[in-house]
């Protein structure tokens, strides 16, 4: 009974992450691809989309994937154990994508950016 119960906490604490992240960052990346796009929103809005779409694909398939575990888990100790590993791996995926798309939107804002010549 406990891989089950660690199964479904797992899952709901995962995917409830991932649902917080991805509206937190989709919300709050808004103005800088707007900035990124001079301003066009409508390239804006989809690129934004399209990227939440993509994290949405990446997290669930991964959490999905992990969720399988050979381990027989015999006291609450042990699901804790295992549970936090599985959830502490899915934080880093999220942050290290994060910091991803953050690198490769600040280097299209850039490369976009008007060249001031002197």
């Amino acid at each position: 009974m406990y891989v089950v119960g660690c199964y479904l906490s797992y899952l709901a604490i995962s995917i409830a992450v991932t649902v917080w992240v991805a509206r937190t960052l989709h919300r709050s990346g808004r103005v800088f691809l707007l900035d990124a796009f001079h301003g066009n929103a409508a390239l804006a809005d989809s690129v934004n989309q399209l990227l939440v779409v993509g994290f949405y694909l990446i997290n669930v398939g991964y959490i999905a994937l992990a969720l399988k575990t050979a381990d027989a888990l015999a006291s609450l100790r042990q699901v804790i154990e295992l549970e936090s590993g599985k959830i502490g791996l899915v934080l880093l995926i999220l942050g290290g994508m994060h910091f991803f798309n953050m690198f490769v939107l600040t280097r299209m804002r850039r490369r976009s950016a008007p060249r001031v010549e002197a």
